[in-house]
């Protein structure tokens, strides 16, 4: 998922954007319930990129405590429900009680057998390869793949854009190689249900259309 499209609905209601970033912990928090019955083993969320440090210093602070917010009081629910959590992405310029907050809730959730929710948070794709190369010494994509920040993470079939852009904003670049895309006008806060089933209809009349005959 690249839930784009907070701050524009924020912004569309007269609110603040930190209320529309709030509005869209919600929404992801109900789509994570959505994914769970669909099925769904693994779904990746890009929360915040490497290059949003360079937004408006309020809403990054903003950022940071709902984020820190959202951990303490939702991974409780999560953990109970068989989820297993993954944060992804550098950790220079995080405040270290935040990732503090993030091992506990991988420690705590690392044995779920569930669906894996990844969070992509100070993640850029060209970060994550860059990284990666440093501590490459191989010569095949399966050991480069070992030094990537969660080298067991599947390559996604489906990416899901809200709010309209037709880019991947560098986001997932290794593993999206060979991934659909699908993307979606409304804005994150709006992404419904309907409109979940909708994009996983979509992929799999791709896919279907692709199978020998």
């Amino acid at each position: 998922m690249i839930a784009d499209g907070n701050g524009r609905w924020a912004r569309a209601r007269g609110l603040d954007v930190n209320q529309g970033h709030d509005a869209g912990a919600d929404t992801l928090k109900d789509r994570l319930r959505d994914a769970v019955e669909f099925g769904i083993k693994e779904l990746t969320v890009y929360s915040f990129s490497t290059e949003n440090w360079m937004r408006p210093a309020e809403e990054v602070r903003g950022l940071l405590a709902m984020l820190a917010r959202r951990i303490a009081s939702e991974t409780p629910a999560l953990d109970d429900a068989g989820i297993r959590m993954r944060f992804i992405g550098r950790n220079q310029g995080v405040p270290s009680e935040l990732l503090d907050q993030m091992r506990g809730a991988e420690e705590l959730t690392a044995g779920n057998g569930g669906l894996t929710l990844g969070v992509a948070f100070n993640y850029g794709g060209r970060a994550e390869i860059l990284d990666a190369a440093k501590r490459f010494t191989g010569s095949t994509e399966e050991e480069f793949r070992a030094c990537l920040y969660a080298p067991e993470m599947h390559d996604p079939d489906l990416i899901i854009r809200t709010g309209g852009e037709r880019r991947l904003s560098n986001y997932l670049l290794w593993q999206a190689a060979h991934s659909e895309l699908v993307v979606r006008d409304e804005h994150w806060p709006d992404f419904t249900r309907q409109a979940f089933q909708q994009s996983l209809n979509e992929y799999e009349r791709r896919v279907r259309a692709t199978m020998p005959r």
